[in-house]
């Protein structure tokens, strides 16, 4: 008896992917943090007679934006941050951080004091 094709289920998380590696989201930052690096440091390099300082800027910078987007933090009890933020992602951290300091510091709760039976 011949069976049919059969699919293994995977882990998609609605994202494709380019190039196999690149989700949409670490193309884009690995791109702009790239264009930034190579900004910072191209000029840099035309200056000192070196343009080889711009192209190693560029990666060094698109490898730290492919990093923060792609990676997650690991999930440990050794660590406070660990124990906390592990499992998510790097650039979903830092962006609660900056929202939070956005906000000025600020954290609103919603407490209601409950009334005490005499």
């Amino acid at each position: 008896m011949a069976g049919g094709p059969y699919n293994i289920p995977r882990k998609t998380k609605g994202e494709s992917r380019f190039f196999l590696v690149f989700s949409t989201r670490a193309l884009i930052m690995t791109l702009v943090l790239g264009a930034i690096g190579a900004g910072l440091f191209y000029p840099i390099g035309i200056l000192i007679g070196k343009k080889t300082i711009g192209i190693i800027g560029a990666v060094v910078f698109g490898l730290i934006g492919f990093i923060i987007t792609t990676f997650k933090i690991p999930e440990s009890n050794n660590f406070e941050i660990t124990r906390k933020a592990g499992g998510e992602y790097i650039d979903q951290i830092i962006m609660r951080y900056l929202r939070f300091k956005s906000k000025k510091n600020k954290i609103y709760t919603f407490f209601t004091e409950e009334k005490k039976h005499e």
